[in-house]
């Protein structure tokens, strides 16, 4: 059984910095993609940043020089390092992963397992 506990979030001052985390656990020992998504209230879910098991990463231009999207393999956890954190970054924060090659898709269809969510407050 796939799960993905995602931890971390909070609230935070404009300017400051979160680190998230999301561990797996029963992932297929491929894993092609893995990535952080997020959804504010009456908006779709979009893509964040998605990284591959090769390391190549995307970013949304939104969060691009701001935020980092990284894994320990060993640990089986994906991270995003949240910085410079802006108002319009508060959303809900859901881990989720692909046991198939994604192409660094923004697109929530392609991946199969997602995490329960952890909220990110950002006030002014």
């Amino acid at each position: 059984q796939v799960q993905l506990v995602e931890s971390g979030g909070g609230s935070v001052q404009a300017g400051g910095s979160l680190r998230l985390s999301c561990a797996a656990s029963g992932l297929p020992y491929r894993r092609y993609c893995m990535g952080w998504f997020r959804q504010a209230p009456g908006k779709e879910r979009g893509g964040v940043a998605v990284i591959d098991s090769g390391g190549y990463t995307r970013y949304a231009d939104s969060v691009k020089g701001r935020f980092t999207i990284s894994q320990d393999n060993a640990k089986n956890t994906l991270y995003l390092q949240m910085n410079s954190l802006k108002p319009e970054d508060t959303a809900m924060y859901y881990c989720a992963a692909s046991p198939v090659a994604c192409y660094l898709s923004f697109n929530a269809n392609a991946y199969n397992y997602w995490g329960q969510g952890s909220q990110v407050t950002v006030s002014s």
